[in-house]
Formats: C-alpha cells, sequence, structure tokens
C-alpha cells in the first residue's frame, strides 16, 4: 500500500502570484508566437488561389479566342478577311478605346451571343456571373473572384516590331482579382490572318 504524500519544509507549492505571473509570461508569448504565424495563414492561400486564377483566367482566354477576329470577318471559311480589298473594312475602334455595339448583341452580360473577340472588351464577371460550359453555375469554385477583359488593337511594337497594318492584330488581356486582392494578367493576340 502507497503511504499518503506528505510535504515538508523544504517542498512547497506555487504562490498565487508566482501562477499569475507565469499566465501573465506564457500568455505574451503566445500573442507574439500568434502575431508572427497570422499572416503566415493568410499568405498559405496564395498559391491555392493563384491556381484557381490561372485556371479561370486561361478557361475565358480560351473561350475569346475561339471567336472571329471581327464582326466583318467572314465565317463560312471565305479566303477573304475583313480589312482586303473586296472585303469588309474591320471594325474601327472608337477614339476612347471602346468598340462599337455589334447588331443583335446589346445584352453584353450574355457572352454566349459574343462572335468576334472585341465583343468582349469590358466584359466583366464574378463567381456568381460565372458557368461552364455545361451552363452550371461556378459561384462555390470561384466565390469572390472577380474577372475583366480588355481588347483593342495591337501596337506594331508589341508583335515583336513586325511591320503590321494597324487592324491585323489585336490584343486580348484578362484580368483575374483573387479573394486576397492579388492580380494576375494572361493576354493572347488573336491575328486578321
Amino acid at each position: 500500500m502507497l503511504a499518503p504524500l506528505r510535504l515538508t519544509g523544504s517542498q512547497q507549492g506555487f504562490s498565487l502570484i508566482e501562477l499569475i505571473t507565469g499566465i501573465v509570461v506564457l500568455a505574451i508569448a503566445l500573442s507574439l508566437v500568434t502575431a508572427v504565424l497570422g499572416p503566415l495563414y493568410i499568405k498559405s492561400t496564395d498559391p491555392w488561389h493563384q491556381v484557381r486564377a490561372t485556371e479561370l483566367g486561361q478557361s475565358m482566354l480560351n473561350d475569346i479566342m475561339t471567336r472571329s477576329f471581327d464582326q466583318q470577318s467572314p465565317r463560312s471559311g471565305s479566303m477573304l478577311r475583313c480589312g482586303e480589298s473586296s472585303a469588309p473594312a474591320c471594325t474601327v475602334q472608337n477614339a476612347d478605346g471602346s468598340w462599337p455595339v455589334d447588331p443583335g448583341e446589346l445584352n453584353a452580360d450574355n457572352r454566349l451571343r459574343f462572335n468576334d473577340v472585341d465583343d468582349f472588351h469590358n466584359f466583366t464577371a464574378n463567381g456568381s456571373l460565372l458557368t461552364n460550359i455545361l451552363a452550371e453555375d461556378l459561384l462555390d469554385v470561384y466565390r469572390n473572384y472577380q474577372l475583366r477583359v480588355n481588347v483593342s488593337y495591337a501596337a506594331a511594337d508589341e508583335v515583336g516590331g513586325i511591320s503590321l497594318v494597324a487592324d491585323q492584330v489585336k490584343v486580348i488581356t484578362v484580368t483575374v482579382r483573387t479573394p486576397t486582392g492579388s492580380e494576375l494578367q494572361f493576354s493572347s493576340y488573336k491575328g486578321n490572318w
């Protein structure tokens, strides 16, 4: 059988002041540790958001690149392209950088009606407006993501210094903003050939 524990004069417990001092020191140490590690938790999601933003940006860029170069581009496989002799002129970009609204495409929210790349100019969307190819809502996948598209004619020096006519190449820039506030840009050229 075990003998009861007896405290002798040399064996004493902690006083209330020592316990309170220990708790205060521990609280200060824990608050310093969490202050240092807290921002790391936020930054640890950045790579994950960048992958999601890359998927979204590339998917949107692929969708845009499948469209015709211009409203005046023939969609029946003609040998002529807009801007050539005996073919309609290519669409002229307005002085403010906007594009003329194509007939029948007044509803800018319905991107399924867009048939050429400049229809996407100033297109913006967030997670609630994005759908996949089956028209399924992607809100749960891209919650708090924002997307915007800019389309303009590319300057000749933007395309490696090649001498181009003003309406031969359009540059499409898709910008995706992640929930953490970082922005990723994706660009592509669409040529009139």
